[in-house]
């Protein structure tokens, strides 16, 4: 059974509420284990810094302004970083313009990654937390459990 298959066909999802109906209440041990295990697991949503990995892009998002212009060349150096310097003085507000949605899609985009970032941080930490509960439940299950008997012929030998 698939969850598409029960939003499709509601006979099968009353099939389905009415098997849960005759469910036994679970104990209040359990509630309260099931209530303790979520609490440990809920974290309120805090403002982190950014991610590491994405820092260097978040500096590098707006790209309407250039680093300051520069040249190598010795004798007509001064030159070309005036007529750079005029340049983007006389076309910055166009070079603004052209690059405004640029400059909005890289913001959604950064803050996409860092969302997704957070979220798969956030699912390691629940699965790790699952997978320990899970441990120790299965280790309480193997230690109350009884030894299993031994083979015929090794009690005869023990005689």
């Amino acid at each position: 059974m698939r969850a598409d298959e029960l939003l499709c066909d509601p006979a099968l999802a009353e099939t389905v509420s009415a098997a849960t109906e005759r469910l036994p209440s679970p104990s209040s041990e359990a509630r309260d284990a099931l209530r303790a295990s979520l609490e440990r697991t809920e974290r309120a949503p805090t403002e982190a810094e950014w991610p590491p990995i994405l820092e260097a892009p978040r500096q590098k998002k707006d790209t309407r302004y250039a680093d300051p212009p520069s040249s190598h060349r010795p004798v007509v150096g001064p030159a070309l970083v005036l007529a750079k310097r005029a340049f983007r003085k006389a076309f910055q507000p166009f070079i603004n313009e052209m690059m405004r949605k640029q400059v909005e899609f890289n913001e959604a985009i950064l803050d996409s990654l860092a969302l997704i970032y957070e979220q798969q941080r956030e699912n390691a930490r629940t699965q790790a937390a699952w997978r320990k509960e899970l441990g120790e439940r299965l280790s309480k299950l193997e230690n109350a459990q009884p030894p299993p008997e031994q083979p015929r012929a090794a009690r005869s030998k023990k005689r």
